[in-house]
């Protein structure tokens, strides 16, 4: 290497080495180079980072982004420690759990089970609660976050952050002497976040086991809900359903059981949802519910969803005072007997119950009033049977002339005999007839009746359950694993009265023994019916026994024979216009007879 080479080689490193030195950035420009370079990655990754407003600019704060920029959204709240906040008053113990920020737990003060344990609607891990929310391309599950509450007196706050000034809250309020919880939903920054013109709401839960008797509350659970602009329907209780909700907005939904609610009220209605009910297999469960509703989202900066729950009894008056039709859960019958049973029945047994009286009497005295109101009813029965009887040996004779291998002829001769007489063979029915929707309603009333619940009464403990009299220990088919003593009785008496009508209508052949399957009948059916429907009927058969021996001294049969035969004796009368029932049915007749010939 000659000597100019290697003096341009000198120069040229010399020059090299400070440009270096002279050239490199400062500490601010390396640190403005690595935020950029990160802000880069962040928006390759779909990420938006957080922002500081210094009160002149937005600038970037820290571009680190914390855990969300890691772990997504709700990063801060994926991970936690259980823990849980009480909300109480005199008529609820409520726990708050701080993951997913629900209810986990209500106790309804003042009520036991059967077995005398606190009465708890609900607990554990079966019971989910949560919003359904789509963040930043993830399906987001509330129920899996882990909240951070605040309380400030009877109310809770909830929160769970999904960045800075963006976050889901729920609010829970428990008034004084209430049952109604306060539920509000606050969506607060979200509104770039969530997809979607819905948000999802979802809940499940099992009920657990509160009555002596499980398949009563199989019976009478289920869910129910109310159209905006609706009626109150519910779905099946005797097997597995379930249901979609698109006939209009929903105001409420509510997990019934037997004598216990768990409601949830929207306060701006829910766009549509689906309800489901399975039956459990698990001994102590009642029913498994879920409810899965979609809640309108406008996309606002905050956004406020106001709710209310419902937690306690099915007591009519009770719901009732909650508003928005709940007492239409407490199942009165079908039409027309609910109408029987909300007008006429419980204004009176309300009005019983305000003399403070054991149930026992209460039932005894609504049972008289009924019988008295029906006694009009009962002696046109007995009268109408009474003279049936007394024609009776006309009617032999009648069947003996034509013979038995006519029976359309003996029932022209019947009809010209009651038409002489003066009788309607159906008078006796008829009465009856009309006395059976005030029966059947009563059928409904005793067992939804909050008001039996727990209270004793004689030998029975409990008048909204059966009272055991023998246990057997195993299911014998019909019967069940015991046998009721008030159903017994029930059973008994009302063979006796059969024996007694057919007594006095004078009922023979096969109508005289279809009156005595009814009453085993029964025995099968209401052995497992509560204890005070089985002793309203004792006391109707018992009542009726009395009105028939009354009505028996105030009727002459030998009287009612002389006016049958004056009725006879009257010239017929064959210009009078016949009725268009009668006058079908002479032609009937006569088209048989025809027939025949």
């Amino acid at each position: 290497m000659d000597r100019n080479t290697f003096t341009g080689l000198f120069l040229i490193m010399i020059i090299l080495a400070g440009s270096f030195y002279f050239l490199k950035p400062n500490a601010a420009e390396l640190k403005k180079a690595q935020e950029t370079e990160h802000l880069d990655s962040l928006k390759k990754a779909g990420i938006k980072p957080v922002q500081k407003d210094t009160g002149k600019t937005a600038a970037i704060a820290n571009p680190v982004v914390d855990s969300l920029a890691l772990k997504g959204p709700f990063g801060t709240a994926i991970t936690g420690t259980e823990a849980n906040t009480v909300l109480e008053n005199e008529n609820l113990l409520i726990k708050l759990s701080n993951k997913g920020g629900k209810i986990t737990s209500v106790e309804v003060k003042g009520q036991k089970t059967f077995t005398g344990k606190p009465l708890i609607l609900f607990e554990g891990n079966d019971n989910k609660f949560g919003l359904s929310i789509n963040a930043s391309g993830k399906v987001i599950n509330t129920n899996d976050l882990y909240f951070t509450p605040t309380k400030a007196g009877n109310t809770v706050t909830m929160r769970a952050n999904y960045g800075a000034n963006a976050y889901v809250e729920y609010v829970y309020d428990l008034k004084a002497l209430s049952n109604k919880v306060g539920f509000n939903i606050n969506l607060v920054g979200l509104q770039q976040v969530i997809a979607g013109n819905n948000i999802g709401l979802n809940w499940q839960t099992t009920l657990l086991q509160q009555e002596k008797s499980i398949e009563s509350e199989h019976r009478y659970s289920a869910p129910y809900y109310k159209y905006l602009d609706g009626d109150v329907n519910h779905l099946s209780v005797s097997k597995d359903e379930k249901e979609e909700l698109s006939k209009g907005k929903i105001q409420w939904f509510s997990f019934k059981q037997h004598f216990f609610s768990a409601s949830l009220i929207s306060k701006q209605a829910f766009d549509k949802g689906t309800l489901e009910v399975k039956i459990p297999t698990t001994p102590g469960e009642v029913k498994f519910y879920d409810a899965n509703m979609q809640l309108p989202y406008a996309h606002t900066a905050n956004q406020v969803y106001e709710m209310e729950f419902y937690f306690g009894t099915n007591k009519f008056s009770a719901l009732k005072a909650q508003g928005y039709d709940l007492e239409q859960q407490v199942d009165m019958g079908y039409w027309p007997l609910k109408y029987i049973n909300r007008f006429i029945v419980l204004p009176v047994f309300n009005f019983l119950n305000s003399f403070g009286w054991n149930y026992g009497l209460i039932i005894l005295v609504l049972t008289i009033l009924l019988k008295l109101a029906l006694s009009p009813l009962t002696y046109k029965s007995y009268l109408s049977m009474a003279k049936m009887r007394v024609l009776k040996p006309e009617m032999d004779e009648i069947k003996a002339k034509v013979g038995e291998d006519n029976p359309t002829l003996v029932q022209q001769e019947y009809l010209k005999l009651y038409k002489k007489a003066g009788v309607n063979p159906l008078g006796g029915c008829l009465p009856m007839v009309l006395q059976l929707p005030l029966v059947m309603a009563f059928f409904f009333f005793f067992p939804n009746l909050f008001e039996l619940r727990g209270e004793s009464f004689l030998w029975m403990k409990d008048l909204s359950t059966y009272d055991e009299f023998i246990k057997f220990g195993v299911k014998i088919p019909f019967i069940g694993d015991h046998l009721s003593l008030m159903c017994v009785l029930m059973t008994i008496s009302t063979l006796i009265m059969t024996y007694f009508n057919n007594q006095v209508s004078g009922a023979t052949g096969q109508m005289k023994y279809i009156g005595y399957i009814m009453p085993v009948i029964f025995l099968g059916v209401l052995n497992s019916y509560p204890a005070g429907l089985n002793y309203y009927y004792f006391l109707a058969n018992l009542m009726t026994f009395g009105q028939q021996f009354l009505i028996r001294k105030m009727v002459d049969d030998d009287k009612i024979h002389a006016l049958i035969q004056q009725n006879k004796a009257r010239p017929a009368d064959e210009k009078k216009k016949k009725s268009k029932f009668q006058q079908r049915l002479d032609d009937y007749m006569r088209q048989q007879q025809q027939a025949k010939k």
